[in-house]
Formats: C-alpha cells, structure tokens, sequence
C-alpha cells in the first residue's frame, strides 16, 4: 500500500517544487492518520470507561480513570506518525530527522506521563481501603515517580544526541558523587520511608508526639522528605522522616487501638490529717456503705481511702476494668503526701477522656473530707489574713 503511494506521487509530481508537494502531501497524510488515530483511541477510551463504570469492582474504577484513558489517547497519534515517518521517507533529511526525535522524545515522555498517572492512581486506590492503607507510604510512590523521571530524561538526552543510554549513564556514574550531594535529603528519605513502613511505626493519622521539633498532633501526610503533623491548636509541624528512624519520637495510636487511656494523677494529702478513724466515723462511714461494718478499731482513715477508691473505680463503668486499677501512696515530699490514682479509662477520645478523669477527681476532692483528711494546700492571701482575724 505504502509503496504504490510512494509510486503514484513519484510519477505524477515531478520536478523541484514537485519533491516539496509530495512531502507536503505526505506529512499532511501522515497528520490526518494521527488525528484519526487520537480519535478512534479517545472513541475506545470511553468505551472502556463506560464498561469499567458498569463493573462491580472498585480497583478498576481507581486505576483505570479518566485521566489515564485521556493519556493513553495522547500517546495513539505520536505512534502513527512515528510508525509511518520512516515508510515514506528513506533519504536523510534534516526537518524529517529532526520530525522523527521529536516524535520519539514525545513518546517518550507520553509513556513517563502514564506510568506517573498509574504509580497516583495506584497510592490513592491504597488510601481508600483500610487494609492496605497501612502500605500507602506516599515517600515509596514519589520514589517509582522519581526513577522514572530520571530515566526519561537519561533517554531523552540519548535520542537527542543519538548515544547509547549505556555511555549516558557511564557518564553519570562520573558525577556520582555531586548527585549524591544534591540528592541527600531525598535518599535519606527514602530509606526512612522504607523503615517506617516495613516496621509499621508510623501511619496516617496517628497521633504523635516529636517533642525535638515541637510537633504534637496528628500525622496528615508522610511524604518522600516531610512528615506533616497538624498540633491539636490547628498549626502544621513538618519533621524530616530521617529525625524519626534516627531519633526517639511518641506514637499513641496503640493506646488508641488497646481500648483505653491511662490516667495518672496524685492527690497530695496533708500528712498532719492521717489519723486512726474514730468509732462514729466509721459507723458513719458504714452507713454510707462506703467500709464494711466489721472494720477494727486500728483502721487508719487513708488506709480506708484508698479502698474506697479502688473500689470507686472498679465500679465506675467510665474504668475500664480489665486494666490495671491501683491507688498507691507515694514517697512523702514538701507539698504533702501523694496518694496516686492509676488507672485506664474506656474511652481514648481527648475530650470524652477529660471529662472522665475530671468526674472522677470530683468525687475524689469532695470524699477526702468524709474520712477525717485534709489536702495539702500552700497557704495562699487569704488564709493568711484569715489567721489574723
């Protein structure tokens, strides 16, 4: 077919201006190949797009959309030109030659511009599903992104001065050393990225505490060379992931996940107020059920406290009782005698937790008086004044 055209216009367009009319002839034939070409694939693509709408899986909704169709119609009229350039053009012409790199670095990029749309699809298919969502470490996407970049301007320098990619490479290796400079940041991390998510140290959404750089929140985005964190007053902290392998950082999202959050507070007694319980209090106390009724003359009313605490707390359903419940005595200081409260609330959510905890200690302030003890308070204006009167 492509000889009997090269025959015709050989025999009926003759002469100087004759040669530029059959190239004019050609390359306008050629174009409308390749405009045809784009539309026919675009025609496809939409096509396949309605098939894939109608199908009842969701990873080829996500990989193969628009945006991808679109790019793969964009590479259909590059291939027909580059296909029928060298069919009707066998003699070394400049414009032609220069036609023919052009096509092929715009090949060239086309196929880097797909695979780019296919490595974003593929991050954002991973953010929509919980069980693989732990895997969507954007840093490893922009890495393949990266790769194929770099490879496609290797091959782009290797069409444009007619060499092997090989000796375009063995030339790189000779500057190995200044890339590695230039490119530091983003090879730490890289090797970050790739360390955080193969020990699953850190995700999407965990709430971290990196108190070097001031950043305590929740992780929004883990990218090649940040890790954005959004504080709880709304500003963002980024902290190169490199900091996080090299250094000691908080995750509380396994608190998050084990079903409660501790709450470990004292409460400072003034010692000069623990004494033995008297018979009327403790009858008083008895009646309120809050001892038992054999209780001995010996009871100290912290000791009683405590008990009642404790149990206070493992009959609180806010507790989460299948975690450790203790209220100790700490060691004696100068503001008084700590009597700890230990233990782990049901609910993880920030303001649910303090509500909790501050219900609890309300309680707690409001009972100390019932057994005869007294918190310790430093002496503030008024108490100072009120010894003077």
């Amino acid at each position: 077919m492509i000889e009997h055209i090269n025959e015709f216009l050989s025999h009926n367009i003759t002469g100087t201006y004759g040669a530029v009319w059959s190239k004019v002839i050609i390359l306008a034939g050629i174009a409308a190949v390749a405009v045809a070409a784009f539309f026919i694939t675009e025609g496809t693509a939409f096509l396949l797009k309605v098939l894939i709408d109608k199908s009842r899986t969701t990873w080829d909704d996500d990989l193969l959309n628009t945006r991808f169709l679109k790019a793969i119609s964009q590479l259909a009229p590059a291939m027909a030109v580059w296909w029928l350039l060298p069919q009707f053009f066998t003699h070394s012409d400049t414009a032609l030659t220069w036609i023919g790199i052009l096509t092929r670095c715009y090949i060239l990029w086309t196929v880097v511009y797909i695979i780019s749309i296919t490595v974003g699809n593929l991050y954002h298919a991973f953010l929509k599903r919980d069980n693989l969502r732990v895997y969507a470490i954007k840093g490893m996407f922009q890495t393949v992104k990266l790769v194929v970049i770099i490879m496609g301007v290797i091959l782009t320098v290797s069409i444009l001065a007619e060499k092997s990619p090989v000796a375009i490479l063995t030339a790189i290796g000779a500057s190995a050393a200044i890339l590695m400079l230039v490119f530091k940041d983003t090879i730490l991390g890289l090797v970050a990225s790739v360390q955080l998510t193969a020990n699953h140290m850190l995700e999407r959404g965990d709430w971290v505490v990196v108190e070097k750089h001031g950043a305590n929140g929740e992780v929004i985005d883990v990218s090649l060379t940040t890790v954005k964190v959004r504080n709880w007053d709304n500003s963002v902290t980024t902290v190169p992931p490199y900091s996080l392998v090299s250094e000691s950082f908080r995750n509380y999202q396994p608190m998050r996940d084990s079903g409660g959050r501790r709450v470990e507070r004292p409460i400072y007694i003034d010692v000069n107020s623990v004494r033995f319980c008297t018979r009327n209090e403790r009858e008083a106390l008895a009646a309120r059920g809050w001892i038992e009724a054999d209780t001995p003359d010996t009871a100290v009313n912290l000791g009683l406290l405590r008990s009642y605490i404790e149990n206070y707390l493992l009959n609180d359903h806010r507790v989460n009782s299948d975690m450790t419940i203790m209220v100790r005595q700490m060691e004696p200081t100068p503001s008084g005698l700590p009597l700890q409260l230990y233990f782990f609330t049901v609910t993880t959510e920030w303001k649910e937790y303090e509500h909790v905890q501050s219900d609890i200690f309300d309680h707690v302030y409001a009972s100390i008086h019932e057994f005869g003890l007294r918190i310790f308070q430093t002496p503030a204006g008024t108490d100072i004044n009120n010894l003077r009167q």
